[in-house]
């Protein structure tokens, strides 16, 4: 009995976080992230101004509704890969399967892209994702978590997808830029000494 409520009680938190987002992203888009204020995204969510700070602790972070779900995927693509899987392999496949598929046209990214604010904030997510990330490359492979392997390897994976969704195949843009991560630039033209016009003679 008690595990049926708390599923419950669970899947009500959910269904309000959801209603929550869907308003604020509405709203916003509608009329401009700054025009809008959180008392108006309760109202529209029909909860109390309470209840919206408990599921969202700003304004900003209404429109990231996925946050905390998003880092706890990239920790489990680590921590759970299959054995014998690499933890960079991991992580490409992980990305190629949920960063590709974000549509620059998608009302909320463009509300983000075009909003200051939420710039902002979107890199400061990102920052503490990074920091998830490295800390469990550092637990999966032993090296330290300021090492440069695992530092370059945690910043560059979340780069990836800004990457990607400026090629006309996202998901094959992403692949290609782990197999550079994975195999270097010694084999690009980036990594060839050539003599410039200037220095010749």
């Amino acid at each position: 009995m008690a595990e049926t409520t708390t599923g419950r009680r669970e899947r009500k938190k959910a269904q309000t976080r959801q209603a929550l987002s869907d308003a604020a992203v509405r709203l916003f888009t509608e009329r401009g992230f700054d025009e809008v204020g959180v008392r108006e995204v309760a109202e529209a969510a029909d909860v109390s101004l309470s209840t919206l700070f408990k599921h969202f602790p700003s304004k900003e972070a209404l429109v990231f509704d996925l946050d905390a779900d998003v880092e706890s995927a990239l920790v489990a693509a680590v921590r759970d890969r299959a054995p014998g899987q690499s933890v960079l392999h991991a992580l490409r496949d992980h990305m190629v399967r949920t960063r590709t598929a974000v549509r620059t046209d998608d009302p909320t990214f463009v509300l983000v892209e075009s909003t200051p604010a939420l710039r902002d904030y979107a890199r400061r997510m990102w920052s503490r994702h990074e920091k998830a990330l490295a800390a469990v490359l550092a637990e999966a492979t032993g090296l330290a978590p300021d090492s440069p392997a695992v530092a370059a390897l945690a910043r560059f994976t979340l780069e990836a997808p800004g990457i990607a969704r400026a090629g006309e195949d996202p998901a094959r843009t992403m692949r290609e830029v782990f197999a550079l991560l994975e195999d270097g630039w010694a084999g690009t033209p980036l990594a060839r000494r050539e003599e410039r016009p200037d220095q010749e003679g």
